[in-house]
């Protein structure tokens, strides 16, 4: 069964790649099939904005295509930066230590502990448009120093009280299992096993 991860995010290609390792599901990407192709994520929610990005891929290539879309929640800050959490610095093209920053910034002088959580939905279209939904989350709290050097975005100032470190402390194959996109993933997978049952 052939799936088009539908992302060019480096980060997340390794942990869809890893969740999703079975011989049943042959993944492959935009540019294994030499195309490129830019999808404004205009949605007001996450299960919005990853159907728009599956539903373009699934159609471009003619695959099965899975895309998702995840945010981090803080509780103090009314849930945000939630939906915008990739876009959240106001300088454009802002790095994801520059928007570690900002966040902590937006942080100061309020109580702690910074309550937050982690959220992922999957999207899984096919070429006809027909969409399958999956979620996932990760409770945790926003600490104000940075630990760990593995995982992206707000990995490390994420803080798992349960395990006493950084979601970017964690190793990877740990990471893969407990990850709001790991937990979405898992959530996809009967789905998947459906379809890959129905032929495709």
């Amino acid at each position: 069964m052939k799936i088009l991860i539908a992302s060019t995010n480096p980060g997340k290609l390794i942990e869809i790649r890893s969740i999703l390792a079975d011989d049943k599901f042959h993944l492959v990407l935009p540019a294994d099939l030499r195309y490129s192709l830019e999808v404004v994520e205009d949605g007001l929610t996450y299960a919005e904005n990853a159907s728009l990005k599956a539903v373009a891929h699934a159609r471009r290539s003619g695959l099965l295509a899975v895309a998702d879309d995840s945010g981090l929640e803080v509780d103090a800050l009314d849930g945000a930066p939630g939906l915008h959490s990739a876009r959240y610095h106001p300088r454009p093209g802002a790095s994801d230590a520059d928007r570690r920053q900002y966040l902590l910034q937006n942080l100061a002088g309020r109580q702690r502990p910074w309550k937050a959580h982690f959220h992922c939905t999957v999207a899984l279209a096919s070429p006809r448009g027909q969409v399958w939904f999956a979620e996932g989350d990760c409770p945790g709290e926003v600490i104000p120093e940075e630990r760990g050097q593995n995982g992206f975005g707000y990995d490390p100032i994420f803080w798992l009280p349960e395990r006493g470190q950084t979601m970017a402390e964690l190793p990877s194959e740990v990471k893969n299992q407990i990850s709001h996109r790991a937990r979405a993933l898992q959530a996809a997978l009967p789905i998947l096993e459906k379809l890959h049952a129905q032929g495709w």
